[in-house]
């Protein structure tokens, strides 16, 4: 696996693509034994993802707990990022909370169930508009004075909240969802994280699954996080998105590769400091998805690749007004 380095006043060295976490234990039923999650990370880590994206919230706690137990004596060798910002009550997340004291706590925990005396990457998880950005970047400062965090970031923030976080306390990534379905990113973000040289770190960048090709239908499990989503809450907004998967099955013919590896070598493609998060649990996708390393386009081959996208109108939300409203504009 090659590696791209995050942000350039603080960098970060990672796998060029990294394991999004949150699967393990949550969103996509049915959810794994616990033991089998942590013999699959241990596996990412020996196929050559170093690269490990967790929060608190995700269980919550299990996740960090999964990855302590896999990686603790192996820490030297991956980059561990986990996520604080949501107040979470009695086993469950109540609203965001950025507070100091809570940022605090949640690093202590996270610190605990990870098995280790720092965090390689501290993303804010949500804006709180409760609590200014001047707050939290000062409670992160400290945190990395005291050798416990030693880069941050933000998740699914303002270009106003990225550039005043940034003039307070270098940021080296922020995360936000980025994918063949979803370039919102392309708008405005893009070009003011090459400005201030900050990494993109994109979730979902197979489209929570719709990306390759293997969701025939809508029959989604009240404990599934899509059966909320417009984007996959009926058989016609799958249908009416058919246009994509056509193309992506048609490009990826082309290049022989599989639709999961094509999109994400689309994405690894826009820029040279962008890193995709897919989330498996299954060996087989671990390995397809990390082979889109090896899925390279020429100028030309991009070109009409990005001109037959821009052809094609995307058909739903992606997130439902309740989880809308925690992103910040």
């Amino acid at each position: 696996m090659r590696t791209t380095i995050l942000g350039k006043t603080s960098p970060l060295t990672v796998s060029a693509i990294g394991l999004g976490c949150m699967g393990m234990v949550s969103a996509y039923p049915p959810i794994p034994e616990k033991k089998d999650m942590v013999r699959f990370a241990r596996e990412a880590l020996e196929k050559g993802e170093t690269f490990f994206d967790t929060a608190e919230v995700y269980g919550p706690y299990t996740s960090e707990e999964i990855l302590g137990e896999a990686l603790a004596d192996v820490r030297d060798q991956v980059q561990i990022a986990t996520k604080f910002g949501f107040d979470i009550q009695n086993g469950i997340s109540v609203g965001l909370d950025s507070r100091p004291e809570t940022i605090r706590k949640a690093v202590e925990g996270s610190l605990r169930r990870l098995k280790t005396d720092y965090i390689d990457l501290l993303y804010q998880h949500r804006a709180d508009p409760k609590v200014s950005v001047d707050a939290v970047a000062e409670t992160v400062s400290r945190l990395m004075e005291e050798g416990k965090v030693l880069h941050w970031g933000m998740s699914e923030v303002s270009v106003r909240t990225i550039r005043k976080a940034h003039a307070l306390l270098p940021l080296t990534a922020i995360q936000n969802e980025y994918s063949m379905w979803y370039c919102d990113a392309e708008n405005e973000l893009l070009s003011v994280l090459e400005e201030l040289g900050i990494g993109l770190v994109c979730f979902c960048p197979l489209g929570r699954g719709y990306l390759t090709g293997s969701l025939k239908q809508a029959a989604f499990s009240a404990q599934d996080v899509r059966s909320g989503m417009p984007r996959f809450a009926n058989e016609q907004a799958l249908h009416a998105n058919q246009d994509l998967l056509n193309l992506l099955q048609e490009q990826a013919a082309e290049k022989g590769c599989t639709m999961a590896q094509l999109a994400l070598a689309w994405i690894l493609s826009r820029r040279p400091w962008i890193v995709p998060i897919p989330g498996t649990t299954k060996t087989s996708r671990l390995e397809e998805n990390m082979g889109a390393v090896d899925v390279t386009f020429t100028p030309a081959d991009l070109h009409a690749l990005d001109q037959k996208l821009e052809k094609i109108r995307i058909y739903g939300a992606r997130y439902n007004m309740q989880q809308e409203s925690m992103v910040e504009k």
